[in-house]
């Protein structure tokens, strides 16, 4: 282990995470989950940990220290979890079968496709592509050309 120079990761211990009452951090939870998952704000490529404060009235330590106790994650992450699930149920669906890639990233809120893919296998272990033909998302099953086929995806 030392040739590669790979040590273990260690848990941080932020002092601020400890400063928030878990009274207030189980109010935040809740408004947090509201704001990003019941709203939608996740969709929103522009919607940051910052507006996000801004938007509940506290500041970005105090959403910082929510997300990573409460949800066990940082922002992005969480973020990027409600638009995968959102990504999945799009890419099971036949009713959006035509639709590619980009498309799919784009309606769930991701800048770029790289991201997108990037998140997805992250959390999925798959492409989205290969999910989508795993779970019977496409209306038409794309030629057998390789190549065709990428181009749309």
């Amino acid at each position: 282990m030392s040739k590669y120079n790979i040590t273990e990761k260690k848990e941080k211990k932020a002092v601020y995470r400890s400063l928030v009452n878990s009274c207030l951090m189980n109010e935040l939870k809740m408004k947090v989950h509201e704001i990003l998952f019941k709203q939608k704000h996740y969709k929103d490529k522009d919607y940051s940990a910052k507006k996000l404060a801004e938007d509940l009235g506290t500041n970005t330590r105090y959403i910082s220290a929510v997300v990573n106790v409460k949800f066990h994650m940082n922002y992005t992450s969480l973020v990027n979890k409600y638009r995968v699930e959102e990504a999945m149920g799009i890419l099971a669906s036949k009713r959006f079968g035509k639709l590619n890639m980009e498309d799919v990233s784009d309606m769930v809120g991701f800048a770029n496709r790289q991201s997108f893919y990037a998140a997805f296998y992250k959390q999925n272990k798959c492409t989205p592509r290969e999910y989508r033909f795993q779970h019977g998302g496409y209306t038409k099953r794309p030629s057998s050309s390789k190549g065709k086929a990428d181009n749309n995806e």
